[in-house]
């Protein structure tokens, strides 16, 4: 099983990203998926997380209204699209599965299975 989390970079602020997660060895069909954060000397934080059956989300207050997270099952991807970026955002980003078929959007790491090995989005100018 592997995720591989793509598409951090540097962009200055105000600017946009978009990173994916691409799973190989599971279908991410039935598996909720969620976009962490960890910056330096800080918590590793949810920032995003979707269901596998419903696609119901969920977003930390920090990003609502400037991230949005999608699948396309057909390409067994995630993506999280980050605009308006702060150079609060700066940290290295993991997407994680979580093999369910259920509605649930879990928001903690405890109840993911599977994670990337994370890509480093920097918002700096």
């Amino acid at each position: 099983v592997q995720l591989q989390a793509s598409g951090g970079g540097l962009v200055q602020p105000g600017g946009s990203l978009r990173l994916s997660c691409a799973a190989s060895g599971i279908s991410l069909d039935d598996h909720a998926v969620g976009w962490f954060r960890q910056a330096p000397g800080k918590e590793r934080e949810a920032v995003s997380c979707i269901s596998s059956v419903d696609r119901s989300t969920h977003y930390a207050d920090s990003v609502k209204g400037r991230f949005t997270i999608s699948r396309d099952n057909a390409k067994n991807t995630v993506y999280l699209e980050m605009n308006s970026l702060e150079p609060e955002d700066t940290a290295i980003y993991y997407c994680a599965a979580d093999y369910t078929v259920t509605g649930a959007v879990p928001t903690t790491t405890a109840h993911y299975d599977y994670w990337g090995q994370g890509t480093q989005v920097t918002v700096s100018s």
